[in-house]
């Protein structure tokens, strides 16, 4: 529903402001611009879904490998203490747990067709303790904000979209993604912790949370002891030797459980065909719409205006062309990741700009979209402080975004 009246939005706001130009500025050339960008923007998106095709293909087919494997049991036992401290309310060896932790190992790994469906049984299952039916349960807000916080180890589509437009490393946004989605899913968890008034100072709880932070935090002070190409080597370096590590683990243990590696890629390979094929339609409706919408000049209007207020602070002003990317995000991933492309196309694929809005893209997932779909599977009207501590969430993760993005890319 967001994406609709985003959708008609975009153009209609675009033709009132090219109407505006032509009236008052005499600017006959903005209508033909905006009717070229409709064809530009289509062009645009089936090349891209095209371009998805082979990477889509072989991630989907090493995560069909993973998952086989029995990846996503092992991510499981390891959040497993944690994710009990996180539910009280929740009965002890309650069949949503199983359900909640396979899909949250699923989106880590970036399997959404397998961390829907089990996110979906999930969500029935806790609303099976709700006492209250239309209103959102405690169990299932943590949840819900767990999902939109996008916790991802392996971000397929932005690297795939990254490679179909000739990056020169697709995976060098991997670390920035991974370090920007741990802080927005921290900050989603303490929030929700401190609204539900749940025990942060649990030992097991702290455990968790000072064992990744000091992780984290230890390996963005030694980044920063580092020049620019200093950082660019360990950053590359590291992310494409951990993808790596990732794929051999992957086919070490289906080989451990004699699963058969080659046909479990094809089956796996089949499905990244598939869903590079389904999302033509879509990738060339917000791309059209997007083109428009910049070609009247109003995202012009918009940015500059940020940008104006950035100078006047004497802020580094690099990072307003990704914001685009970052205002949709919440709203729609369809939109979101237009803008991502749309940013690439107008400044280039290894830009400082392309590759900030390619970490925000990564960096979350789209809340109002998740909090429809879950919440709507169970009949829930309200939803109480699910909605802002998601969207703290989404916060936190997009200014982390912006920070690494000038820590990994200058």
């Amino acid at each position: 529903m967001a994406l609709n009246y985003l959708w008609i939005a975009f153009f209609i706001i675009a033709f009132v402001v090219g109407l505006a130009r032509l009236i008052f500025f005499g600017d006959v050339e903005v209508f033909p611009q905006m009717m070229k960008a409709t064809f530009d923007g289509a062009k645009s998106g089936f090349t891209i879904s095209l371009g998805l095709t082979g990477a889509l293909t072989l991630w989907m087919g090493l995560m069909r490998i993973g998952e086989k494997g029995g990846m996503i049991n092992v991510m499981s036992r390891l959040i497993g203490p944690f994710f009990s401290r996180l539910f009280p309310e929740l009965p002890k060896n309650h069949p949503a747990y199983g359900s909640m932790m396979m899909n949250i190992a699923a989106n880590m790994l970036g399997l959404d067709n397998a961390a829907t469906p089990v996110g979906l049984k999930a969500m029935q299952e806790l609303q099976s303790t709700n006492k209250s039916k239309d209103t959102a349960s405690n169990a299932q807000i943590m949840f819900l904000v767990l999902n939109t916080s996008g916790l991802t180890i392996i971000p397929i589509s932005v690297m795939a979209i990254r490679a179909s437009k000739l990056a020169a490393n697709p995976s060098d946004i991997f670390l920035p993604i991974l370090l920007a989605t741990f802080f927005s899913t921290i900050v989603g968890i303490i929030t929700v912790a401190i609204v539900q008034r749940i025990n942060l100072f649990d030992k097991v709880i702290l455990a968790y949370l000072i064992g990744f932070s000091t992780f984290i935090g230890g390996f963005i002070y030694y980044l920063n002891t580092l020049s620019k190409d200093e950082v660019n080597t360990v950053s590359l370096l590291a992310a494409n030797l951990l993808l790596f590590l990732v794929i051999i683990t992957f086919i070490l243990m289906a080989i451990r459980k004699k699963v058969n590696v080659y046909d479990t890629f094809i089956d796996g390979a089949k499905e990244g065909f598939n869903i590079a094929i389904k999302i033509i339609p879509f990738l060339v409706a917000i791309l059209v719409a997007v083109g428009v919408f910049r070609a009247s000049g109003t995202m012009d209007f918009l940015l500059e205006g940020i940008r104006a207020v950035c100078v006047f602070m004497g802020v580094d002003t690099r990072f307003v062309d990704a914001l685009p990317t970052a205002f949709m995000k919440p709203l729609s991933g369809g939109a979101a990741r237009g803008m991502m492309v749309d940013a690439i196309n107008a400044f280039g694929v290894d830009s400082f700009a392309a590759k900030a809005a390619s970490t925000i893209q990564g960096s979350t997932d789209t809340t109002f979209y998740v909090l429809a779909l879950y919440f709507g599977s169970v009949g829930i009207k309200k939803t109480r402080h699910a909605l802002s501590c998601g969207l703290i969430a989404d916060f936190a993760g997009i200014v982390a975004s912006i920070f690494l993005a000038y820590l990994f890319f200058g």
